[in-house]
């Protein structure tokens, strides 16, 4: 199973019902992060920043920018607020699964 299908197994569905930035942290083995999280999740970010994004970048570290360009490119913003409000919305599961193949993508090109 990739991050992406990791994060997804857990994005709102029982037991778990992780939110969008829990997922992330879930899908990387980083549990120690899912309380502190879950304040991040729903546009509650710093700026309103997509909580699937935050959490990604949180694990990015100082490969933050390129996560958050990169979703950028991907979903046409960062923003939840710009995200759910496009024409068409971006679902929290595109989001989620997005950040989840950038992070993973991320680590993979640095192993």
């Amino acid at each position: 199973m990739n991050a992406a299908q990791r994060a997804l197994s857990t994005f709102r569905q029982p037991p778990y019902m992780h939110t969008c930035a829990q997922t992330i942290c879930a899908a990387f083995g980083r549990e120690d992060l899912l309380e502190d999280m879950k304040k991040q999740s729903g546009g509650r970010a710093d700026g309103g920043t997509c909580g699937a994004l935050h959490a990604a970048m949180h694990l990015a570290g100082d490969d933050a920018p390129q996560i958050e360009e990169a979703f950028r490119t991907a979903l046409g913003a960062t923003r939840c607020r710009e995200l759910k409000g496009g024409d068409p919305p971006v679902p929290c599961q595109l989001c989620v699964k997005t950040a989840a193949e950038l992070l993973e993508k991320l680590f993979e090109s640095k192993a």
